[in-house]
């Protein structure tokens, strides 16, 4: 499934802060511009025209095309809108699209293709409930197609009809498999198209703005926005303060609200069930089966955070469309309780894992996850504030302490941070050099270097890295391969946001716009790229592994790569730096080695049969609309899963013994069977500043501690009756990956023990002050 990049300027983190004023009681539905917006709107093009990195990229020429996708945003589908739509769209706006909006402020095609979509929406809604009073087909031999979005617009009324019959169809017998009677299954089709209806009477002048001047945006790359004003001030509320809710990041895509991210530490985190792609259906404030469920399909994303958020200490129940799961039916109620989740504490946690080399001599392993790139707030007066450097740093010198043999860094489902965190971490497993180059676009390069001399840990060093790796973590996890210091592991590629942004408010760019008493929007745009001390970017291809490891993540179309308009990779002049990628001789062994186990380990077997049978599922371009073969397929999808499950646990048992160890404010006392209660941060697409400097004293130094707990043997047997008990959280999860990651770092240690590895151990500093 490809995650589009539009309605990126729509995002919310769930949730906004308790107290914040209700949404407007009389929507402004004019659709029409004041001289004050129009002159914005044409600042905005001027900025990108003139600011953006990709700028020389696009001309007038391209700006057609926004017409289009503007229209797609609204039915990604191709479900309401007709094919003569477009074409009279396209044909009456295209010649003066760019001249309108860059000389006069005028985005009235905006409206107009709106008013349209509008329409044939309520036409559309009349129709449904008509049809619902009828009978349906549901022993038919027919096939529907789900996604339609490489398919054209209907081309006669007619054509459209006959795709919606079969539409119903579907949604009927997806309510049937979720065990609703066929009246209950239409009546909730029908209310879902009632509640559509009035969502789209409830879409704003300025939301119809900010989506159609992301289209212009987009056009330059996928992560450039424009922020309405009303959507700026959430998103300066969220950059500053601390929010109540169950700490997800949030996006529209297709009408239903997709989950983006989970943020480090918050109740979704800690929770564990929520996944990033996963689709939020519907909501509901009770479990009681006469509470009201709350579909969300066509709601606005305002309104979604205000059904989600709450007090502190409630609950909210998430009907979940799972991402892993490729059966459109599928559902699971999540009850998430809502919690306080600060922007700038998320913690990184470790543990030392007893692992056997090949003749079964125990190794001791550190394994140190890092869920992001946090630091201090400049303009905070809180006291003491956190780092992720610091905290690995504490956690380095509690493991080292117990005498670890190697130690694996975990960086997967790090979507980023503060780039000074990034460096300064780098800088802990080396001795001094560059660490990333940002370039600009007038081509000028500087080069950001560790200047500290100390190495706080100089052994043996893994990588471990995922495809939701991004941004920061692809600066560490590249730049230590480049030296040669760790071997890095993972998915086949790492994210690939090489990119840096920043968000300047419109009227900070104009001084008539200053001098008026009225807030203004913003603009998103990217102003640099990343690239490592090898001078390759980490646009668009990431970081590839040195051993890549079977994952359910390669199957799915996720990652720079897939967005529209993603800048291209490329690469610039190495910088001077005393390192190398791991020679051949080293890496050779280690990968065949890995590539043994895969072959034979009943834990990739495991996993290659989960990859494949969710492949084949994936491809599947159509659903069956017999109400029979659904249910037989649905039971045995169920009978499958259930049978993972119980594989699951069983190879569970075969976890390795492990110490963890936690980060905790040392006036506290710690239960050591307690879950660490981690916060989330701000995430580096959302920080307009990526090279804050952070202070010179050691950060967190004083307000943290590490506390080793108990340690923990793997699961006891378990029998059928357990099976569906949920999945541990943290380490005691069955976890193929990192499980192999340390077993490559045993096997490098077992190379470096032979006589001619004396001068230098493979995966080590080649100075170190630090162990």
């Amino acid at each position: 499934m490809t995650l589009t990049p539009r309605l990126l300027g729509l995002f919310a983190l769930i949730s906004l802060l308790v107290g914040l004023g209700p949404l407007a009681a009389y929507p402004d539905r004019s659709f029409t511009l004041t001289p004050a917006e129009s002159k914005e709107i044409r600042n905005f093009v001027q900025l990108l025209e003139q600011a953006h990195y990709n700028r020389e990229a696009v001309a007038s020429s391209d700006y057609p095309s926004v017409i289009r996708s503007y229209m797609e945003d609204w039915d990604a589908h191709h479900l309401f809108f007709l094919d003569s739509d477009a074409e009279a769209f396209i044909a009456k706006h295209s010649d003066g699209l760019y001249w309108n909006v860059t000389t006069l402020g005028d985005i009235s095609p905006a409206f107009e293709i709106f008013k349209r979509y509008e329409e044939r929406a309520q036409n559309r809604a009349s129709w449904i409930f008509d049809r619902l009073e009828g009978e349906f087909n549901l022993e038919s031999a027919d096939e529907f197609v789900v996604d339609r979005r490489d398919l054209e617009w209907p081309t006669t009324t007619s054509e459209a009809d006959q795709i919606w019959e079969d539409r119903l169809r579907f949604e009927i017998i997806q309510e049937l498999l979720n065990e609703q009677e066929l009246d209950e299954a239409k009546e909730k089709i029908r209310k879902r198209y009632e509640r559509m209806i009035k969502n789209l009477a409830d879409i704003e002048t300025h939301e119809v703005t900010e989506l159609f001047l992301s289209n212009i945006a987009q056009l330059y790359d996928p992560h450039s926005t424009y922020f309405s004003a009303d959507t700026y001030e959430d998103f300066d509320i969220q950059m500053r303060l601390q929010l109540v809710g169950i700490g997800a990041l949030l996006g529209l895509e297709d009408d239903e609200c997709v989950i983006r991210e989970i943020i480090p530490g918050g109740p979704a985190d800690l929770d564990s069930r929520l996944k990033p792609n996963d689709r939020i259906i519907a909501v509901s404030q009770s479990d009681d089966p006469e509470a009201e469920t709350v579909e969300l399909i066509g709601m606005k994303l305002r309104r979604i955070v205000d059904l989600i958020r709450g007090e502190k200490g409630t609950d909210v129940f998430l009907t979940i469309q799972p991402a892993d799961t490729p059966d459109a039916s599928a559902r699971e109620v999540v009850r998430i309780t809502r919690d306080v989740v600060n922007l700038d504490s998320a913690r990184a946690r470790g543990a030392i894992f007893e692992v056997p080399d090949d003749s079964g001599t125990p190794r001791s392993v550190g394994v140190i996850s890092l869920p992001a790139f946090y630091g201090p707030n400049p303009g905070s007066t809180d006291g003491p504030q956190n780092s992720a450097s610091g905290d690995v740093a504490i956690l380095i010198e509690q493991l080292q302490a117990q005498g670890i043999d190697g130690l694996v860094l975990d960086l997967r489902d790090n979507g980023g941070g503060l780039l000074s965190e990034a460096i300064y971490l780098t800088g802990l497993f080396i001795e001094q050099g560059p660490v990333v180059q940002v370039r600009s676009y007038y081509g000028d390069v500087k080069v950001d270097n560790d200047e500290d001399k100390a190495v706080r840990y100089g052994g043996p060093l893994a990588v471990l890295v995922s495809k939701y790796s991004a941004s920061a973590s692809e600066i560490v996890a590249g730049a230590l391969q480049n030296y040669g210091r760790a071997v890095v592991l993972g998915d086949s590629h790492t994210h690939g946001k090489g990119t840096v942004q920043t968000v300047y408010e419109m009227k900070k760019l104009d001084p008539k716009l200053r001098m008026l008493d009225t807030r203004s929007g913003a603009a998103k745009f990217t102003i640099q790229k990343f690239y490592l001390p090898s001078g390759s970017s980490t646009q668009l291809n990431g970081v590839v592994p040195d051993i890549v490891l079977p994952s359910i993540d390669d199957a799915m179309e996720s990652g720079e790569r897939y967005l529209p308009q993603a800048l291209v990779w490329d690469e610039i002049e190495t910088t001077e730096f005393d390192g190398t990628p791991l020679d051949s001789h080293i890496l050779a062994p280690l990968r065949e080695a890995s590539l043994a186990r895969q072959a034979t380990l009943p834990e990739f077997d495991f996993l290659q049969r989960n990859i494949a049978w969710f492949t084949a599922r994936q491809d599947e371009e159509t659903v069956s609309l017999n109400l029979d073969a659904r249910i037989a397929r649905r039971d045995a999808d169920k009978s499958f899963q259930e049978a993972m499950k119980l594989e699951r646990k069983m190879l569970r048992e075969q976890n390795y013994t492990y110490t963890e160890f936690l980060l905790t404010p040392e006036e506290e006392e710690v239960d050591a069977t307690a879950v660490e209660e981690n916060q989330p941060i701000k995430n580096e697409t959302e920080i307009a500043d990526l090279t804050v400097p952070v202070a010179e004293e050691e950060p967190g130094s004083e307000a943290v501690e590490a506390v080793a707990v108990a340690e923990v043997e793997p699961d006891a047997a378990i029998d059928d009756e357990e099976a569906e008990e949920p999945e541990p959280e943290g380490y005691a999860q069955l976890d193929i990956h990192l499980r192999e990651a340390m077993r490559v770092l045993v096997d490098a240690v077992k190379i470096g023990e032979q006589p001619h590895f004396a001068e230098r151990v493979p995966l080590t500093a080649r100075s170190s002050t630090g162990g």
